[in-house]
């Protein structure tokens, strides 16, 4: 039996009612209200214009993990011995999934953010200066995975800054933006990033748009960052499929190109080496990208532009 819905989009009710293949006319009020329509500029609420800024990290962590970093392995290793396959599994993340990543980037006509870890630069110089050089952003990620946040004052200035001369010799690219090791800053981090010349960070989750905030008497900009959005959440962490990261990460898009339409909406979405430059990640990347480009007043944007924009809009919230 055919169903209802299948019922009307196969016709049935047009030819219930004996008008199919008909077309209705178009009232004049109608048509004056479609030309009124096009006619309009698009509502924005960023100043370039965009409805609804998409914002990429990519994270450089793999080659400056500790020895106990975790891992997909059960934790059951004897102390004193080395945990070869979680070893391994770091290496995929320098050795196959940045260079996929890279590739993907490129194919999607989209720049990202790619937070560094300095240790890991130094071990793996010419990756580190290809991203920049195919024009991503090298944002600041600390030294290495050391707690940043019980750290005295000048050790943790130190901390950052050694970070900073490694992205720097290596890349030539200056770092303005900083990410503390799982978002965890400390009360001194934001004062030592703007004495040390940064101009945001994204240690923070509690908005979908950016904000600035007074720091040591200065503008400082927080480009928000997010967990629901985040391979190492949802596909290592609660070992998600990636059709579910698809669905999750596309209804997340969906509500908020919705509230774009009259609020300032900026959208987060995380990728590390070792988990989101596998195969089955970068095509499911690639699906999500696609469908998100195919919207109206969507743009992808480096989270340095983000801060720049936010330091020029008159409108930015303030906190």
């Amino acid at each position: 039996m055919t169903d209802r819905r299948t019922f009307i989009k196969q016709g049935g009710f047009l030819a219930t009612a004996g008008i199919v293949g008909s077309v209705l006319p178009l009232s004049a009020m109608e048509h004056s209200k479609q030309a009124e329509t096009k006619s309009q500029p698009q509502k924005s609420k960023w100043l370039d214009g965009s409805r609804l800024v998409v914002s990429v990290s990519m994270q450089f962590e793999a080659g400056g993990q500790p020895d106990d970093a975790e891992s997909p392995f059960p934790q059951n290793m004897q102390k004193g011995y080395k945990d070869i396959p979680a070893e391994t599994w770091y290496q995929y993340g320098y050795k196959e999934g940045i260079p996929r990543m890279l590739d993907n980037w490129d194919k999607l006509g989209v720049k990202i953010t790619s937070h560094m870890v300095g240790s890991a630069v130094l071990k793996n110089p010419s990756l580190a200066k290809e991203i920049v050089d195919r024009g991503h952003e090298a944002a600041a990620h600390g030294m290495n995975w050391a707690t940043q946040y019980t750290m005295p004052y000048n050790e943790e200035k130190k901390f950052i800054k050694d970070g900073v001369d490694a992205i720097k010799t290596v890349t030539g690219f200056n770092p303005i933006g900083y990410n503390a090791n799982w978002l965890r800053r400390g009360e001194n981090t934001l004062k030592i990033l703007q004495e040390l010349g940064f101009i945001y960070h994204i240690d923070d989750l509690s908005r979908d748009e950016p904000f600035i905030q007074k720091v040591n008497g200065k503008d400082f900009v927080t480009v928000p960052y997010t967990l629901r959005c985040n391979d190492i959440q949802l596909i290592e962490g609660k070992n998600f499929s990636t059709d579910q990261f698809i669905n999750q990460v596309k209804m997340e898009f969906d509500q908020m190109y919705d509230e774009s339409e009259n609020h300032r909406r900026q959208m987060s979405i995380s990728f590390h080496d070792r988990i989101g430059g596998t195969p089955q990640m970068v095509q499911a990347t690639k699906e999500l990208f696609t469908y998100m480009k195919n919207h109206d007043g969507v743009s992808f944007k480096r989270k340095d532009e983000i801060a720049r924009i936010a330091l020029e809009d008159k409108t930015t919230i303030r906190e």
